[in-house]
């Protein structure tokens, strides 16, 4: 039978606010995890499900990309946010063609982005032709055939563009970027170019990969890990766990962010007595609440205060055996923050001397130092060279290929590293191209393509595009929703390959496509038997992923499938790609991997060991460098910060605990103290009292841009419910994709052209006014 989901509207304006928690986890989490699965899967398949998820036999978590600790896997090997992420995919609700009968596009348009995604599993291929008001069936083979006659119609390849997200398998990533470049483009933005593109262009300069570079037994070791931009209790709360071992094994824990993040204050693990009844575990023993945009200059002021301990006491902090041998650039880097200014420093943190001394004594101290990050760094418009100081310091101190010591770059996505390492990216090398050009007899494209922000433009400004996206939600995971919308619209046809409805389904070209697919948690049977993909975590484990739940409707087809098939009807059947035996049996594409991809020789055997493989890591594995001067790279760029103008706050945009990534899970933010809504800002009790607000007051939220033309650019979100809250004066924080508007498509980062998330200037009007 059928299970519809909600067809009644949803209350989003019920909104109720109270005190923000000082820990993460507990029973809650475990009574949040039991009712969403309940609510979407009924009690026997939630136990079913759940008990196979981040298994050795089972199946990866949809949601974040955090490790297994190697060797040992609790039984209950998941967190409240994947267990929500398996309920979303693994529901029984469905959207069959019936519903789209009901519904035109048009209405759906209306509906709120929660609303969508609670109607459940796409269940049968859909097409909306130009000029309808409805989506209605259609057939695979004349779904590819439509696909295929539009990409062939295009002017020149380039006129496409493919999208990823990073739910994506390895294998179906390979499929994938060999489909496009056998076409004719590098047109292949994906999801990492909006939130760790800044990673891996400061890593790949500095080190020469753009990977990170420890385990998780590495930080368990370390006996100092600095946690700067990232929020572990919501986007992946698995780390907690690690943490706590850290703590345990003696490790001192400083957190560096805007916001009191409850997963660093104290961590209750729900799979422990002490986390049950007890008041858990302290996680940061300081907490540095610094200004948004006040990392680069918190890092040049530490690279400071290191030399000059290292003056004071010759030998003591500065590893120059390891400079010399492994580094280049040090006297420039070294000369450039001995000259920064202390005082510049503190204005631009918010910190105090003493705070900054106590955390250089920290790192002078330690033996064995780890620096995270996530978002909070990589969305800065000086992103890239803010990443590139946290690994000055690391390399000052000879913190690079040793046990517990390193740089831990923390990605979101469950796959977005894999997709990357499998050809996903708009640049990849030549190297990667000619061995793909070898194996398969084709010619893949040399000129680079267009990134997420390129591609935005470039479907703008040339109408007739072709947009095709391999999962996510593009419309809400990139910025400037109107110019993205505007994109969209004026393409010839818009494809979505994806599990469930989102807003990107319902702001389409003159033609679009649905191809419903299988997700992680589905059994996917091919001519070749049951067959299982692999991925990649943020700490380069390799590892299989298998399947198991029979699929909501017999109209669904695997992501592998669905690019093998489609590449037959674009390609020809006489294509020297063998797309017909790569669907039969994923094996085989796996030993084509291994011929292309470095590191990935044996894959098949390799994988199939207990807990995967791990790729290489020359940093890490030999301290060796593979950049332009064969060593590491210090860097020495001139400091920038964010001062807050009179009248005006910096807005960072962030995930609610109820959601991940652009996917809402629900309406409550339980560590912030939100509950029922998600249109909330959250300010200072001082700017609220120097702005002449309350707590409570609604307003218009607009972004203030000036561009390259000179020409200030204003962008306005309306009533949203001004919250009191712990944050530095000046800076406030919002939910995306809400605030995704407030964006400008052309404020980005340097060298990554990441969009600038974590420093939008706004200035808050009372609502209704405008």
């Amino acid at each position: 039978m059928t299970r519809k989901g909600p067809e009644r509207d949803i209350d989003e304006t019920a909104l109720v606010v109270t005190h923000s928690k000082d820990h993460a986890a507990g029973i809650p989490a475990v009574l949040v995890s039991l009712q969403r699965g309940f609510e979407q899967m009924g009690a026997i398949r939630t136990a079913r499900t759940l008990a196979r998820l981040n298994q050795r036999h089972g199946f990866d978590c949809p949601g974040c990309a955090w490790p297994e600790t190697p060797g040992h896997r609790r039984p209950a090997e998941f967190c409240e946010n994947g267990a929500k992420a398996v309920a979303e995919e693994a529901t029984l609700r469905r959207v069959d063609t019936e519903f789209f009968a009901e519904h035109s596009v048009a209405e759906l348009a209306g509906k709120t982005d929660y609303w969508l995604g609670q109607q459940g599993r796409l269940a049968h291929p859909m097409v909306l032709r130009e000029g309808a008001t409805h989506y209605t069936p259609i057939e695979w083979d004349e779904a590819y055939r439509l696909i295929a006659d539009h990409l062939r119609a295009l002017p020149s390849p380039d006129g496409a563009v493919f999208y990823t997200s990073g739910r994506t398998s390895n294998e179906a990533a390979f499929l994938y970027q060999l489909m496009i470049r056998s076409f004719g483009t590098n047109n292949l933005p994906d999801c990492s170019n909006m939130c760790h593109e800044s990673s891996g262009s400061a890593l790949s300069e500095s080190i020469g990969i753009g990977k990170g570079s420890v385990t998780v037994p590495d930080l368990e070791y370390a006996d100092l890990i600095l946690i700067a931009g990232q929020n572990p209790g919501t986007n992946h709360p698995r780390m907690l766990s690690t943490l706590e071992k850290a703590k345990e094994n003696g490790a001192k824990i400083i957190a560096v962010n805007p916001l009191p993040e409850a997963g660093l204050r104290r961590f209750k693990d729900p799979q422990k007595v002490g986390g049950v009844l007890g008041r858990g575990v302290d996680i940061a023993d300081e907490f540095l609440q610094i200004r948004l945009g006040g990392d680069m200059a918190l890092f040049q002021g530490l690279g400071r205060l290191l030399l000059e301990a290292d003056d004071a006491d010759p030998g003591s902090v500065v590893d120059r055996a390891f400079i010399e041998q492994h580094c280049a650039g040090f006297a420039e880097y070294e000369k450039n923050v001995r000259a920064v200014d202390l005082d510049v420093v503190l204005e631009a943190t918010g910190l105090t001397m003493t705070q900054l001394r106590e955390t250089a004594a920290a790192m002078a101290r330690s033996e064995r130092t780890i620096a995270c990050w996530a978002m909070g760094l990589t969305q800065q418009a000086h992103g890239v060279a803010t990443i590139q100081e946290i690994t000055n310091l690391l390399l000052m101190r000879g913190m690079m290929g040793k046990p517990g010591a390193g740089v831990c770059p923390v990605r979101g996505h469950s796959n977005v590293q894999g997709d990357r390492t499998m050809g996903i990216w708009e640049k990849m090398p030549d190297s990667f191209l000619d061995a793909l050009d070898r194996e398969f007899s084709i010619v893949s494209p040399r000129k680079h393509g267009w990134d997420t922000v390129s591609a935005i433009r470039g479907m703008r400004e040339n109408p007739g595009s072709v947009f095709m996206a391999m999962g996510g939600n593009f419309i809400r995971a990139t910025p400037d929703t109107d110019a993205t919308e505007e994109a969209l619209r004026s393409c010839a046809l818009t494809v979505q390959v994806s599990t469930k409805l989102n807003r990107s389904h319902v702001v389409t070209g003159r033609t679009a496509v649905i191809l419903p697919t299988l997700g992680r948690t589905d059994k996917d049977i091919q001519a070749g038997g049951k067959q299982m993909v692999s991925v990649e975590d943020s700490m380069s484990m390799v590892h299989l992923s298998r399947g198991s739940l029979t699929p909501v409707s017999e109209h669904l087809r695997s992501e592998v499938a669905i690019v093998c098939e489609l590449a037959e009807f674009l390609m020809g059947a006489d294509h020297s790609v063998p797309w017909a035996d790569f669907k039969a049996d994923y094996d085989r594409i796996r030993d084509a991997i291994s011929r292309v991809v470095p590191g990935c020789e044996n894959y098949n055997e390799r994988v199939r060991q207990p807990d995967g493989f791990q790729l290489p890591h020359p940093p890490r594995d030999r301290r060796e460098f593979p950049t332009s001067t064969g060593k590491a790279n210090f860097s020495a760029s001139p400091l920038q910060w964010l001062p807050t103008p009179p009248g005006r706050l910096i807005l960072q945009t962030l995930r609610s605990h109820d959601q991940y990534n652009t996917t809402i899970y629900g309406l409550d933010d339980r560590y912030r103290g939100v509950k029922g809504g998600r249109r909330v800002i959250f300010v200072s009790a001082a700017d609220l009292t120097e702005l002449g607000l309350v707590d409570g007051a609604a307003v218009d939220i607009v972004s203030e841009w000036t561009g390259p033309d000179g020409v200030l650019q204003e962008r306005r979100v309306r009533d949203f419910r001004a919250v009191e809250y712990s944050t530095p004066k000046g800076n406030a924080a919002a939910y995306y994709p809400e605030t995704n508007p407030l964006i400008p498509l052309d404020h980005v980062a340097a060298k990554s052209n990441t969009p600038v998330s974590k420093a939008v200037l706004v200035r808050l009007e009372p609502a209704g006014v405008h």
